[in-house]
């Protein structure tokens, strides 16, 4: 595995090693030993998985608060989407910076987020399906979310009219949802 620096502070883009042959192909999406010789150390409890059947799917963006907030290891694993992590840290010096990046079926990349980032996913093809491993389980009671246009994030997703659940269409703006949650 390659392990490089995402431009926000703890993030990491990481490229399994494939082992292609006639077969098809093999790779270790999660080793722990690798992980923790780069200096990461995770113990993830939760595995999601995801799918949308449209182009222009957009979830997000989400997050958990407090003591639940959630480390993820997000891949693609059917198609191609754009995932953009979201510094919600109000101590870091990338707090409120976002980095995209297009994760697929084809380049395997994957993105590690630490805790305290929200996380949004726009599907880039048709029955795109991505997993992600948690750190923390889900709960319902310390989900939070920041609307997908946030004037204040500026994310550029690309489109201007994606497909969002009326849950995403309705989530509140950045300097309305933020406050003591990290």
């Amino acid at each position: 595995m390659l392990f490089g620096e995402g431009k926000a502070e703890g993030i990491w883009i990481i490229e399994p090693a494939v082992h292609n042959d006639s077969r098809g192909f093999f790779m270790e999406s999660w080793l722990q030993r690798e992980f923790e010789q780069n200096g990461l150390f995770y113990d993830f409890v939760q595995e999601n998985h995801s799918g949308s059947s449209q182009k222009g799917t957009l979830r997000g963006i989400h997050f958990q608060k407090g003591d639940l907030a959630q480390a993820k290891l997000v891949r693609c694993i059917r198609g191609a989407v754009l995932n953009a992590a979201v510094d919600l840290r109000p101590q870091s010096p990338t707090y409120m910076q976002y980095e995209t990046m297009i994760l697929s079926a084809e380049n395997r990349r994957m993105i590690l987020m630490p805790r305290g980032f929200g996380h949004g996913i726009l599907t880039l093809t048709d029955d795109a399906e991505y997993t992600f491993l948690t750190d923390n389980p889900y709960d319902r009671d310390a989900s939070a979310g920041i609307r997908w246009n946030d004037p204040d994030l500026g994310i550029d997703w690309g489109t201007d009219d994606p497909v969002l659940s009326e849950k995403d269409r309705t989530l509140s703006f950045f300097k309305d949802a933020i406050t003591g949650y990290f």
